[in-house]
């Protein structure tokens, strides 16, 4: 492919040679003879200082931000933006072949995500997904590193899901992904807000920036769908153009609510109302987050031009999610519950949806990520002791920080309270305690780790799925001594 095709919809500032382009990295570690390298400054290194070295090692040019003194640069006003806008054109725009749901928000995103997949192919249309747990082009998988990848593995997903015949693509879309503008260029046929709490904030530094972050998706959508409950629902439209259609539990003013909800142990029913229209919805994942989550999969459908009894009838054949709210097999008189939930607001959702269903005591497991946000740790712990009977502070992937130092600053938020805990730094350990713990109709939640297989200590990532720790830990197989 020609340079000057890649380059077509960026104002450039220098004059270039006209060559053909076999790649394009913004990784110096990626550069080929032929390819183009995107100077990108991230939060420990600057691609601009590799600029030199990647011509020497083959690139044709360098797209930069600021004039280096090279012979082959293309300066641009933003090398991020540039880079999204180049990798699509490199793949020949297959997102312009696709109608594209995309949904962002604290919490919530993967499932809803999963939902509308389902309930797409449920209605006949073959859907591509990307987000936290897993990438799919229909049924063909691909592994997930990032919520949102980086923009040439991005618009290489969207050309898989040309290939295998996709119509749709729903994508979770991340406040880092988005101020990073990987979204760049994107066009959305709808976009959907779930909710605004504290999070990400080691990288955003303030949650004014993480708001305006997941703002930027709105400016790119037809339609927004918004969750009215929430109170920074319409802040999401303050760059936006697009069509808003609201949906509540509290707010009869909205354009869908949900009435007569009841929530079992197996899953949640509710009524969908829209002026002129109800539903009896049932969805057999519970908690009172799944009326939340399958009302924006629903009206989202809806809104596209799909049947209302249609959609409805699609969602009461959906399944829950790896790592959501996940029942795990132990042939126990207790229940172990294994989610995602990392944020504040993810950890009192949870815990307050178990509460409604809970027959006995609720022993949580929990911690905290080390090298991220630290205001968020005694939140946690307050939010835990609040709503649990008993606590098991413990690891989560403490990174390069000190396991017990991460506990100490949870435990702040715990003092005062007479919620009895449990102080466990290894987390096999740990989930170990809370099932000695557990007695007749408990609910042990292992909370944090979701979908993930592995944690991540100071010496490196290693396999770690709790679903196989609890099978061990109950067939002896799993020793903690």
């Amino acid at each position: 492919m020609k340079l000057s095709e890649i380059l077509k919809r960026i104002k450039t500032y220098d004059v270039y040679e006209d060559s053909e382009v076999t790649f394009i990295t913004a990784d110096s570690r990626k550069v080929c003879k032929g390819c183009v390298f995107v100077c990108i400054k991230g939060n420990n290194f600057d691609g601009h200082d590799a600029a030199r070295q990647a011509v020497e090692n083959g690139a044709v040019c360098v797209v930069c931000s600021r004039d280096l003194g090279l012979k082959n640069q293309i300066k641009v006003k933003n090398t991020r933006e540039a880079f999204s806008l180049m990798c699509a054109e490199f793949f020949g725009n297959p997102a312009d072949r696709l109608k594209l749901i995309g949904i962002t928000g604290t919490n919530g995103k993967t499932t809803t995500a999963f939902l509308i997949k389902n309930m797409l192919e449920q209605l006949g249309h073959k859907t591509g997904l990307i987000g936290t747990v897993k990438n799919m082009a229909g049924d063909k998988e691909f592994p997930s590193v990032l919520t949102t990848p980086e923009s040439f593995e991005l618009h290489g997903l969207f050309s898989e899901m040309v290939k295998e015949g996709c119509e749709y693509c729903v994508m979770e879309v991340s406040s880092q992904a988005l101020a990073q503008e990987r979204a760049a260029g994107l066009h959305f046929a709808s976009a959907i807000f779930t909710n605004l709490t504290q999070d990400h904030l080691d990288y955003h530094g303030t949650f004014e920036n993480y708001a305006e972050a997941k703002s930027k998706l709105f400016a790119q959508a037809d339609t927004c769908i918004l969750n009215l409950d929430d109170e920074h629902a319409m802040t999401m439209m303050r760059h936006s153009d697009g069509r808003p259609v609201t949906y509540s539990v509290n707010r009869d003013e909205s354009d869908y609510t949900a009435k007569y909800i009841r929530y079992k142990n197996d899953g949640i029913e509710y009524e969908l109302v829209k002026m002129g229209y109800v539903e009896r919805v049932k969805v057999g994942i519970p908690g009172e987050f799944t009326v939340y989550n399958s009302m924006a999969a629903a009206v989202a459908l809806i809104e596209l031009g799909f049947d209302f009894s249609e959609v409805v009838y699609a969602l009461s054949l959906c399944k829950g999610v790896k790592g959501r709210i996940e029942v795990v097999p132990t042939d126990t008189d207790y229940t172990v519950i294994i989610d995602y939930a990392h944020s504040p607001d993810g950890l009192e959702n949870i815990i307050s949806s178990l509460r409604k269903i809970a027959s006995a005591r609720i022993i949580t497991v929990f911690g905290c990520g080390g090298d991220r946000d630290k205001t968020k740790r005694p939140v946690m712990g307050a939010i835990a002791a609040k709503l649990s009977d008993v606590i098991v502070v413990t690891s989560d992937n403490p990174r390069s920080e000190d396991p017990n130092k991460i506990i100490d600053d949870i435990l702040e938020g715990v003092k005062g309270t007479k919620t009895r805990k449990i102080v466990q730094p290894d987390r096999t350990k740990a989930i170990k305690a809370a099932l000695d713990e557990a007695q007749t109709n408990d609910i042990v939640l292992l909370a944090g780790k979701g979908h993930e297989t592995y944690q991540i200590l100071g010496t490196g990532k290693i396999h770690y799925d709790e679903r196989e720790i609890v099978k061990g830990l109950l067939d002896g197989s799993v020793r903690t001594d």
